[in-house]
């Protein structure tokens, strides 16, 4: 790991996103400080936000929960690149959750308006299969319900039901079997089934 570690201060942008997304897969907390340096001088090229990207994503995925107060901070930055919202938003929900099924941070960040950064912790919610009590996912689905049934907020939703319970998530499902996105049906065909697919975020 430490070679990755030093790879992060490479003068060349592919270089560190490379290191950034083997420590992502490494899921290893020793890496977080690291990282979290890595990106608060990153986050000042707005060119590099790919690498950005993979940053924040290994420190969600390291469990680095000291990072949280400076991606709570980015999350109210303007970005371009809306991708680093997305992934602000997984991360963010990874290092707040307090226990395995716990959506709250998910649900929290719903009400931002930003629907990258809702994106992403809906996708974080997906991720990490977590089954969250009945009023959490009675608030997830009332709030991508309002959305049309082609628009991509609802994928990480759908994605993430197979293992919910209640009347509201079959007709969620059924609902979404009618978009006219191929991913959405599948996937909802799935969630019926109570069938998880293994998804591969970038």
């Amino acid at each position: 790991m430490q070679n990755l570690l030093e790879q992060l201060k490479d003068k060349r942008s592919p270089k560190r996103r490379s290191a950034a997304k083997k420590l992502r897969k490494m899921s290893n907390v020793e890496a977080g400080p690291y990282l979290l340096d890595a990106l608060e001088k990153e986050i000042k090229d707005v060119r590099t936000w790919e690498t950005q990207y993979q940053i924040i994503m290994a420190l969600g995925e390291c469990g680095y929960t000291k990072a949280l107060p400076f991606l709570i901070r980015l999350s109210d930055k303007y970005f371009e690149a809306t991708m680093i919202y997305m992934a602000l938003g997984d991360s963010i929900v990874r290092l707040s959750k307090q226990h395995e099924n716990d959506a709250s941070p998910a649900i929290n960040l719903l009400d931002s308006g930003n629907e990258s950064l809702a994106d992403g912790a809906l996708r974080a919610v997906a991720m990490l299969r977590m089954q969250p009590n009945r009023e959490q996912t009675s608030a997830i689905l009332e709030f991508v319900s309002s959305s049309s049934l082609n628009e991509g907020i609802r994928f990480w939703v759908i994605a993430a039901a197979p293992g919910w319970e209640g009347d509201d998530v079959k007709h969620f499902l059924e609902q979404c079997r009618n978009s006219s996105r191929e991913e959405f049906k599948d996937a909802a065909e799935l969630a019926l089934k109570k069938k998880y697919r293994k998804w591969h975020p970038l």
